[in-house]
């Protein structure tokens, strides 16, 4: 089974990339400081609920699509 900090950090990813945002962008858009975007998006950090809350809110997606895994495009 894959790591699901991993998981959700790779769909944290794409969903930011879809809109064309840099982790600078999300991190004013959100509230939450670059470098722990950064650390969740590399698999590093276990999240909190409050801030999935934040950056669903800031991507403007539900909160659950977080935890969807990524898109296999690749």
């Amino acid at each position: 089974m894959t790591d699901p900090k991993i998981v959700f950090g790779q769909r944290l990813i794409e969903l930011r990339k879809r809109l064309g945002w840099s982790q600078e962008r999300l991190a004013l858009e959100s509230g939450i400081a670059r470098s722990y975007l950064g650390g969740v998006e590399r698999g590093q950090r276990n999240i909190a609920l409050v801030n999935i809350h934040k950056i669903a809110e800031a991507l403007s997606v539900p909160a659950s699509s977080l935890l969807e895994p990524p898109s296999a495009k690749d």
